[in-house]
């Protein structure tokens, strides 16, 4: 019986001497991608494309789109809010995941886009700790900003005749990154920006040419002086002086007969 006893106990203190597994419990969270100075990015720009990693082994945990609209201009565009303020509502894009832990974890999370609109994509990161059961929904949920607009050179064509012409129209379609239009005294003003065309002639910078708001919503537009033929390359820029908000996009052109 004594026996019995010690053995009894040997087994139960080994028992209790285990590392017990710890229960993985699911955790939602949810993800949204504000445009700088605008709205959140969602379904109209082919939305952003959303990875959740652990920071330090880097297993990815979830990944998708974001999905949705650009959420409530009156709730988003104000002079004034509280620091406690819910911004989106439920219509809103978002990225939604649940995902299992087992322990406090340091997630990453990545957004890359807006995927319709390759030209101008760029990645936003951040990470914070998310501990089992302790959902990331709250408010706003987990925001990231994507600073940019998405500028694309509309012209000149892929070649240039030369002829007679001495010079070339530059043209340019310009939004905030979710797809938010510009106009002049617009909520999105395109008399505050300043968009310019960097122009260089067979790798040589020959010109920066203001362009100008040219009568239809988000279009801006400038002529180029030709200085002969070859190889242009023109870099439109779009600044916001006001927060340093900047987009670019460029393409090439051939000039001659």
């Amino acid at each position: 019986m004594r026996c019995n006893f010690f053995h009894v106990l040997g087994v139960a203190a080994a028992l209790i001497a285990a590392p017990i597994a710890a229960r993985a419990e699911p955790t939602n969270i949810t993800v949204r991608v504000m445009s700088k100075d605008a709205k959140y990015i969602g379904s109209s720009m082919g939305g952003m494309q959303i990875t959740l990693r652990d920071a330090l082994t880097k297993n990815i945990l979830a990944s998708g789109l974001t999905a949705g609209g650009t959420g409530d201009t009156k709730r988003l565009m104000h002079e004034n809010s509280g620091r406690r303020a819910v911004l989106s509502d439920a219509n809103s894009a978002k990225f939604e995941a649940t995902i299992d832990l087992q322990a406090p974890t340091l997630i990453e999370v990545e957004a890359i886009g807006p995927l319709a609109q390759m030209q101008a994509a760029h990645r936003a990161t951040s990470s914070q700790w998310v501990v089992p059961g302790r959902h990331i929904t709250g408010g706003d949920g987990w925001v990231l900003e994507l600073p940019g607009f998405v500028v694309d050179v509309l012209s000149p064509p892929a070649h240039v005749k030369v002829g007679t012409a001495k010079s070339v129209d530059v043209k340019a379609n310009i939004v905030m990154m979710c797809g938010c239009p510009i106009e002049p005294k617009g909520l999105w003003n395109a008399d505050a920006y300043e968009v310019k065309a960097i122009v260089s002639h067979n790798g040589k910078e020959v010109a920066r040419i203001d362009m100008k708001y040219a009568g239809e919503t988000s279009q801006f537009a400038a002529s180029l002086p030709l200085d002969g033929d070859g190889l242009y390359e023109v870099l439109v820029y779009a600044y916001d002086p006001a927060n340093g908000n900047t987009g670019i996009d460029r393409t090439t052109f051939f000039a001659g007969k």
